[in-house]
């Protein structure tokens, strides 16, 4: 029976006691129905993975100990940064959870000309807390100790700053080529909204060094645009190589 893998930003450390409270403890003791004696999997990308027992289960949280436990898979060698044009809730949801199975390192959410959604400071706030509940939420179904980042969400020419020189790639449907030649260190990539990216901030991107790219013959929708893309990355440069 596979174990259920929980996890947590609370210091990890074999032989020692343990108390999960909040999101952690509800998910574990209400979702799960967790019981005494039962054994979880404790993980974060600091201290790594443990095997732990539960010890009691109360209203409030679930007390657990820690034991020694196999090493987390390894992260991917290619590390991934994805800039993605703001969309919808659920095709954001879809689109980080597929990121983050698929190695992602961080995710930013972007402002752009076509994005559909406008969130006020307070909204984004709550919906970048959400994002990254369903990151942890991925990291704990696919075996990841490393949770992505989920950036709050910026304005494209912010993030376009912030893309190191020769590391840039923009998905474009009338692009040339995928991705070819020489690995990059790692790899920031802009994916655009529903709308897509405009042309002046294609323009922009191209002029910041972006290389564009093209994934086949098809348009694909902004979340499926991450599962191919990453999967592609992960085909050329990363841990889906022979």
């Amino acid at each position: 029976m596979r174990l259920s893998r929980i996890y947590t930003p609370q210091p990890l450390q074999a032989g020692e006691q343990l108390r999960l409270e909040g999101d952690a403890a509800h998910y574990l003791g209400k979702v799960l129905r967790a019981k005494v004696g039962q054994m979880v999997r404790l993980f974060n990308e600091q201290h790594g993975e443990y095997l732990a027992e539960i010890q009691a289960v109360d209203k409030r949280g679930i007390d657990l100990q820690l034991n020694p436990s196999p090493n987390c898979l390894p992260e991917s060698l290619l590390p991934v940064h994805i800039g993605l044009g703001l969309s919808r809730g659920e095709r954001m949801d879809y689109a980080i959870q597929k990121a983050t199975e698929l190695g992602v390192v961080s995710v930013s959410p972007l402002f752009t000309e076509h994005s559909e959604v406008k969130l006020s400071d307070e909204r984004a706030d709550k919906r970048t807390a959400h994002w990254q509940k369903v990151a942890i939420s991925a990291a704990e179904q696919c075996g990841r100790c490393t949770v992505p980042t989920i950036h709050p969400p910026q304005a494209l020419s912010e993030w376009l700053s912030g893309v190191p020189s020769g590391q840039g790639f923009i998905l474009d449907p009338e692009g040339s080529h995928g991705f070819t030649g020489a690995a990059p260190d790692q790899v920031f990539l802009l994916i655009g909204p529903e709308g897509g990216i405009s042309s002046e901030e294609m323009k922009l991107s191209k002029s910041q060094g972006l290389l564009p790219v093209r994934l086949g013959p098809r348009v694909l929708r902004t979340e499926t645009a991450p599962v191919v893309a990453l999967t592609a990355l992960q085909l050329q440069w990363g841990d889906f190589r022979d």
